[in-house]
C-alpha cells in the first residue's frame, strides 16, 4: 500500500496485518518494518519505484497524497496527487494487480476548501455533480476519472474510490464548537472514524464486482449537537432535502457503501 506512514495509512496497515495479510508498506520516508510488514521507501511520483515495489502483490490500497490544499503550493498539490493516482493504477495493472482501493475525498464534489460550497440536494450521494474549485478537490475528482478510464480499458479491474471525510479517532475529536464556522458549514459538519475507514479498505479489497465505483465513507451523524434540519434551514435554506434527516443525521448518503461493500459506521454519542 502507498502512503503507509500517513495518519490513515498507519491504521490501514494495522488492519490489514490484523486481517492476516502480508503488507508491502510504501512511503517516501521508510515505514516501520515489523511482523507482516515489508517496508519500502519510494515516492509515488516515481513510476518505476512504485512498479518495482508492487511486484508480487495481489491488491493495492493507494493512500499517498498531499492531504489538503494548504500543505503546499497549488500546482504541487494538484500535480502530485494526480500523478500519484495515475502511477498507482498503471503500476498495479502492470504488476497484475486487479483489486485497487484508493483514498478519495468528499471534497471531490467541492466542499471544505471552496469559498462557499454548493450543494444541489441533501443528503449528498455519489451522483452529486462536482463544483470543486481548489487544487486538492480537483485532484481527487481527476483521480476518480482516471479510475474510470483504467476500468474501461481493463475489464478484470476492480477499483474502489473511498470518499473519506474528516478522519478522526472518534466523534469527540471531530466535534465542532461553532456550527457556523465557514469551513464546518462548507463540509457539512461531517466526520468518519479511523477504524471505520480501515474497515472500508478491507471490504473494498475483497470486492468481487468489476469496474470502478465511488463510495461515500462518512459517519451517519454530524459532529455537532444541533439537529440537522435546523442546520440546513439556517445555512442552506434553498437546498432540497430528499430524506428524513431526523435528529443529527448526516448530510451524506452512505447507503451505497452499505449495500455494495457491507460497510457500516456506528454514530457517535451526543453531548448532554
Amino acid at each position: 500500500m502507498t502512503g503507509a506512514n500517513g495518519r490513515i495509512g498507519r491504521v490501514v496497515v494495522d488492519a490489514l496485518v490484523h486481517d492476516g495479510h502480508e503488507v508491502v508498506a510504501i512511503d517516501r520516508s521508510l515505514p516501520q518494518a515489523r511482523a507482516g510488514v515489508e517496508a519500502v521507501a519510494a515516492d509515488v511520483t516515481d513510476f518505476d519505484a512504485v512498479r518495482d515495489a508492487l511486484e508480487g502483490c495481489r491488491g493495492l490500497a493507494h493512500l499517498a497524497a498531499v492531504p489538503s490544499p494548504w500543505h503546499d503550493a497549488g500546482h504541487v498539490v494538484h500535480n502530485t496527487n494526480v500523478t500519484a493516482g495515475f502511477n498507482a493504477l498503471s503500476a498495479a495493472v502492470q504488476a497484475g494487480i486487479w483489486k485497487v482501493c484508493q483514498a478519495s475525498s468528499i471534497n471531490a464534489v467541492g466542499g471544505a476548501f471552496s469559498r462557499r460550497a454548493r450543494y444541489d440536494y441533501f443528503p449528498v450521494d455519489e451522483a452529486h455533480p462536482t463544483y470543486n474549485e481548489d487544487p486538492y478537490s480537483l485532484s481527487k475528482w481527476i483521480a476518480e476519472a482516471q479510475a474510470d478510464s483504467f476500468a474501461r480499458r481493463y475489464a478484470q479491474l476492480t477499483v474502489s474510490s473511498l470518499r473519506i471525510h474528516g478522519a478522526v479517532p472518534d466523534r469527540d475529536a471531530a466535534r465542532v464548537s461553532d456550527p457556523g464556522d465557514p469551513i464546518a458549514v462548507n463540509h457539512l459538519w461531517g466526520y468518519v472514524r479511523l477504524d471505520a475507514i480501515a474497515q472500508a479498505f478491507l471490504l473494498a479489497l475483497r470486492a468481487d464486482w468489476r469496474g470502478h465505483e465511488v463510495f461515500n465513507i462518512v459517519a451517519p451523524d454530524t459532529a455537532v449537537d444541533v439537529e440537522s434540519r435546523e442546520l440546513a434551514a439556517e445555512h442552506y435554506p434553498q437546498v432540497p432535502i430528499r430524506a428524513e434527516m431526523a435528529g443529527r443525521d448526516g448530510f451524506y448518503d452512505c447507503s451505497k457503501a452499505r449495500r455494495v461493500l457491507g460497510w457500516t459506521h456506528e454514530p457517535g454519542h451526543a453531548h448532554g
